[in-house]
Formats: C-alpha cells, structure tokens, sequence
C-alpha cells in the first residue's frame, strides 16, 4: 500500500492566515487603537442628545445672570481696540456645559471659549440622561446609532456667543453653542437662543432639527446680495463687500457668530463675511449646521477649517459663509484679507 504523494499548499490560504494573525496581535498591541473597553467608543446619537441638553443648560444659565449682577471684566481689546468682556453668566454656562459633557462621557476632549474659576464647585454637574427623548426632538430616536472612536471626537463649546451684547441688553444676538467634531472634521451643531428660547440643531448626512427652514436657491441674488457682517468687528468689510460683489449689494451689522452663520441658513441673508481673526468654538457649530443643509463655510481662500483639538484656536485671514453659490461669492473676493481692520 503506497501511503506516498505530494502535500500542495493553497498559498492564499496561508496568506488570508497570516493575516489575520497580524492584524491580532496589531490590535493587541494597541498599534491601532483598537477599542478594549465600551468607553472607548462613543455613539454619536447620544452625543448629539447630550450637546443639545448641555447648550440649552448653559441658556439656562444665562438667562439666570442676566436677572442679577453681571460682574463684567475684560479680557482686553480686540485688534479694532474693543472691549471684549466676560461675565458671570459666561462661567456659570461653562460650568454647566463643560462638566455636564465631562461628567457624562469622561473621556470626550472638551474645549470651551472659557475656564472655570478656582474653587467654585463648577465641576459638581449632574450627567445628561442620553437615553430619554427630548422635547421638540423626537425625531433624532428614529435615527440610526452609530459608534466612533473617542479618541476621535472633540466637542467644541460656546458658553455665551455675543457676550457684549448680552451687557447691552441685545439677547436676540446672544446664543449659546456646542459643536462635534470628528478627526477635526465638523459633524454636529447645536446653536440655543436662550431669550426666545429655540434651538437648531444638525448632524451632518443625517438631518437638520425639524425647525430648520427650506430655503429656495435664488439665482438673482447674486446680482444684489445681502451680505451680513460682525458688528463690534466691522473693519473694512463693508467696503470689500460692495466692491467684491457690486454697487447693489446690501450691507447690515449684527453681533454673534452663531446668530450670523443661522441668518444665513435661514434665508435673511445670502453672505457672512468676516475678515479678522475669529475663534474655533464660535465657528464649528455654525459650520456643521450650514453644511447639513447643502451651505459652505471656508476661509476666503476656500480651504475648510481643521477643528482638531491639537489645532490653533484662531482662524486668520477671513471667513465666508454661504447656503447657495459659494464659489461664486469666493472667487469675487480677494484672496487675502489679512491686516484688514
């Protein structure tokens, strides 16, 4: 009896083999970050619930301070030479925000505009019930989960957008903002008007809030578009406008980044242009919002902006915001606006 022969080995086989075994010990290694506890992973959808409780917290907050004294302080002069204020209701929203995200998801990357004072007790926040439904919001329960990688995420928050004009007594410019951001890229926006009170929020290729408006694209606003620009840091941007896009084109000031990038997605303007340096967490919710409903935010040069936490806080050299014809408006402005004040 011949038990002899050849033994042929299936190379793919032994290749599909070899690799599993690689991408194991990879893994275990943590090359690759790969998840060893649930709270390596976060689910998006409760994070987009826990942003919108810790926005509309922060309005609470806000709208508690206005009802006492403000303790205004400075944190110095803009660039323009204006004062750019703080109050007590900017750290009592912090507070509130910042701890309530923290406390809630202990490994989530934070940056807020503001700092908690030493000794306050500003970390003592309850957690934010991810799991119940929100008032107004029932919609986002139909949404699918879906699970990223913490290390991933930062929220950007906003504890009072528009804080002079809260000292003046303008509420409607006064929002409060949180924004998620993935690999720095901006995903989910919730601005809160704490004085009407409302909240818009979006999830970028998911859905905008239910009270986002549909706004029809209008072709003959480009011949006389309503540009909106910042109020306490006009420089010369009304001038750039006028010249950029044409003699009919309309000018108006308002305050707060927030109020302004949602004037725009509501359809009471067609631009928002700014040309000084400007802040990431006055900028990163209203940029999520505006691209879920088909707008753009970029630099003038139209370069997108990196919302990393490892990233500068400060974008220079001008911002466009748009919901229809963004290359349009670009390439009718200069190409640098740094130095313009």
């Amino acid at each position: 009896m011949n038990f002899g022969g050849t033994l042929r080995v299936n190379k793919f086989a032994c290749f599909t083999l070899g690799f599993i075994l690689f991408l194991i010990i990879y893994w275990r290694s943590g090359n690759a970050g790969f998840p060893l506890e649930k709270s390596d992973l976060i689910n998006l959808k409760s994070l987009l619930k826990a942003t919108i409780q810790a926005a509309e917290m922060g309005g609470k907050k806000v709208l508690e301070g206005n009802s006492h004294e403000l303790n205004i302080k400075s944190k110095g002069k803009t660039l323009e030479g204006v004062n750019d204020p703080v109050t007590d209701a900017d750290y009592a929203s912090h507070c509130a925000m910042y701890y309530s995200l923290k406390n809630t998801f202990e490994k989530l990357t934070v940056v807020s505009e503001e700092h908690s004072k030493s000794g306050s007790g500003c970390e003592n926040q309850p957690m934010l019930d991810v799991d119940k439904a929100l008032p107004g919001n029932s919609i986002i329960d139909y949404l699918n989960d879906e699970l990223v990688y913490m290390k991933d995420v930062t929220v950007w928050i906003d504890p009072l957008d528009a804080t002079k004009e809260y000292t003046e007594g303008l509420y409607q410019y006064v929002t409060t903002m949180a924004c998620v951001a993935i690999k720095g890229v901006p995903i989910i926006g919730v601005i809160h008007y704490p004085f009407l009170p409302r909240t818009y929020w979006a999830w970028f290729t998911k859905k905008p809030s239910a009270n986002m408006p549909i706004v029809p694209h209008k072709e003959e606003n480009k011949e006389h578009p309503r540009v909106v620009i910042s109020r306490s840091h006009p420089g010369k941007v009304e001038e750039i406008a006028k010249t950029s896009f044409g003699p009919k084109t309309t000018v108006s000031m308002a305050a707060g980044a927030g109020y302004k990038v949602m004037e725009v997605v509501n359809g009471t303007y067609d631009v928002y242009l700014h040309a000084t340096a400007i802040k990431k967490w006055d900028l990163c919710a209203g940029d999520a919002i505006i691209k879920t409903v088909h707008g753009k935010m970029s630099t003038i040069k139209g370069e997108s902006i990196d919302y990393s936490a490892d990233s500068n806080v400060k974008v220079s050299g001008g911002i466009l915001v748009t919901r229809f014809d963004h290359e349009y408006y670009q390439s009718k402005l200069p190409l640098e606006l740094d130095g313009v004040h």
